[in-house]
C-alpha cells in the first residue's frame, strides 16, 4: 500500500476537569446542527481554584449521547463535573453586547472553543454517573 496518499494531521489534545453547563443544539446557517455546551475547566491549587470556560462542540456518537443525558441535571443546575479531551482549542472574539460585571458594552472579548471528543468520568452532585473503562493491551491490539 502507498502512504504517498495517505493523509497525515497534527492534533493538539487538551484534558482536563471541569464543571458542564449551557447544554444546547446549535442550527447554523449553513451546515447541520450540532451539539454544544461549555466547560469551566479547573485550573491550579485546589485550595485556590481559577476556571477556563470553553464554548465547545461536541463531536462523535459517544461524546453526544454522554452530554446528552447530563442535560436533565445541568437544567436543574445540578454540579455536573466531568474529565474531558478537547480537540483542535482555537480563539473567537466577541463583542459584549451590555454591561457585565468585569465588562463593558463594547468591550472585545475572546472565547476559547474546540471539540469535545471524550469523556472519561462524569459525576452529578458529587457522585459517580459514568466512568470510561480503561482498554486493555489486547483490546487495543484488536482493534
Amino acid at each position: 500500500m502507498s502512504t504517498q496518499n495517505k493523509k497525515t494531521y497534527f492534533n493538539l489534545h487538551t484534558t482536563g476537569v471541569g464543571y458542564l453547563s449551557d447544554i444546547r443544539t446549535v442550527t447554523p446557517k449553513k451546515g447541520s446542527p450540532f451539539l454544544a455546551c461549555r466547560i469551566a475547566a479547573l485550573v491550579g491549587d485546589n485550595n485556590d481554584v481559577e476556571y477556563r470556560h470553553f464554548d465547545i462542540n461536541v463531536n462523535g456518537k459517544e461524546a453526544v449521547g454522554l452530554i446528552e443525558r447530563c442535560q436533565k441535571a445541568v437544567d436543574e443546575k445540578r454540579k455536573v463535573l466531568i474529565s474531558f479531551n478537547i480537540s483542535d482549542i482555537w480563539t473567537d472574539t466577541f463583542t459584549y453586547t451590555k454591561d457585565t460585571q468585569n465588562h463593558k458594552k463594547g468591550d472585545v472579548g475572546v472565547s476559547l472553543k474546540g471539540r469535545l471528543i471524550r469523556i472519561d468520568m462524569i459525576k452529578v452532585d458529587g457522585e459517580v454517573k459514568y466512568k470510561r473503562e480503561p482498554k486493555s493491551a489486547e483490546q487495543g491490539e484488536n482493534q
